[in-house]
């Protein structure tokens, strides 16, 4: 089905900087650990402190995005993101790269990824019609995930083979791509009027938080999904620390364990609608919640070596895809019981919750390792995880089993960052 022309080159701008941030990822723990020799704390505090700037720029940057054209938005984005990340190759090439410099570059790319994140959402429904608008969404998600296979391990041997900045430099050049994709779109753009209804407020937020804590089933889900994505996030910077400082994995290994298991999430995104409609919503949602608590306690057995490679990948595999299978559902569901004029409260409440719990909790289980080890850390992640289920909705009285069996799958992906 054709999209035209103008959702090609968002597409394009879409993909070039995904694979460009998937070829970095680790970059810079990589960096953080064998040039800059941080502890496991520091390595965290650089991964949390994105997250953390996202959640509290959210507010001010929603309506900032929303009154302006969003074709400029995207470039200015992403040339922001293009002139920080190049700046980390010149200071390395030039012997001055510091702690620092990392920790602002990745607060200036957190802060513009979600404008540009909210600039791309907004123009691709003005440029989409909306009954195509899943088409296009299934376009983004397939290469995120393939993207999300193939950039860790690319990435690794480019580590390996040129050194540990090239995949910072190969980031940079993707960000100035893809606004060069931006700027290759043609016709009109969208800008919302200056009304007052039409600013997203902290009481906006606040009204989100309230709407969820009165519905019982969104209520369980958020607390759910909140300390699951907290709890599993929590322990990335110390599986960095972990692999590439104590075990001295090399840096294709590395890449190469987080790549080919991503594979799972597309095989569990696409299993999860013939899933729902042959045992139902609610009993597959709770199988896959469940399983995607117990598989992270695996990681607790990663050892030096060929054999810890191989437990991260399966761990990460399995885990993978019990999310690619909850996941659509999850987004389904609360979906499913947000009116359409409290979606945006509702979704921002969720984002600002999961980010700011998430850098939270890296920096928690940042100072947890630095007194008992990156090891013992992700095992008490993985034991607290066992408990998170508990909170995952129960059946609702008075359902029948033909509405639970109901379609549900078709996930509500997001839209280009």
């Amino acid at each position: 089905m054709k999209l035209g022309s103008g959702f090609g080159w968002l597409w394009a701008a879409y993909a070039v900087s995904t694979y460009g941030t998937w070829t970095a990822f680790g970059a810079f723990p990589l960096l953080a650990v064998r040039v800059l020799h941080s502890s496991a704390f520091a390595v965290s505090l650089l991964e949390a402190a994105g997250l953390a700037v996202a959640a509290v720029v959210a507010i001010p940057l929603g309506p900032w995005v929303a009154h302006r054209p969003k074709r400029p938005v995207m470039v200015a984005t992403d040339l922001s993101r293009f002139v920080a990340t190049a700046s980390v190759p010149v200071a390395y090439l030039l012997g001055v790269l510091t702690y620092g410099q990392l920790l602002v570059v990745a607060v200036t790319c957190g802060a513009a990824g979600i404008a540009f994140g909210a600039a791309s959402g907004a123009y691709l429904k003005h440029l989409v019609p909306g009954g195509r608008l899943l088409v296009a969404n299934a376009r983004f998600e397939g290469t995120s995930w393939v993207a999300t296979a193939v950039g860790p391990p690319v990435g690794g041997a480019l580590v390996g083979l040129l050194g540990p900045v090239v995949t910072v430099a190969a980031d940079a050049l993707s960000y100035l791509l893809s606004a060069f994709a931006v700027r290759r779109i043609r016709g009109d753009d969208v800008a919302a009027p200056r009304a007052a209804g039409a600013r997203l407020t902290g009481a906006d937020l606040v009204r989100g938080w309230r709407f969820i804590r009165h519905d019982r089933v969104l209520r369980r889900l958020f607390l759910n999904s909140v300390l699951v994505g907290g709890l599993i996030m929590a322990t990335a910077p110390l599986l960095a620390v972990l692999l590439l400082g104590d075990y001295h994995l090399p840096a294709w290994q590395y890449g190469l364990a987080f790549g080919v298991p991503a594979l799972g999430g597309l095989v569990g995104a696409r299993l999860s609608a013939p899933l729902v409609r042959r045992h139902g919503r609610h009993r597959v949602m709770i199988v896959s919640g469940w399983l995607r608590a117990v598989f992270p306690l695996g990681l607790a057995f990663v050892g030096p070596g060929v054999s810890g490679l191989l437990t991260v990948i399966v761990v990460e595999a399995l885990l993978i895809t019990c999310m690619g299978v909850f996941n659509p559902i999850h987004a389904t569901e609360r979906l499913r019981r947000t009116p359409p004029d409290h979606a945006a409260q509702v979704l921002t409440a969720w984002s600002v919750s999961s980010r700011l719990t998430q850098a939270v909790l890296m920096l928690a289980w940042g100072v947890l390792a630095t007194r008992v080890g990156p090891l013992a850390a992700i095992t008490v992640s993985g034991v607290l995880l066992l408990a998170t289920p508990l909170l995952l909705p129960r059946p609702e009285p008075g359902r029948g089993p033909e509405a639970d069996a109901a379609p549900g799958g078709q996930r509500a992906v997001g839209a280009p960052r």
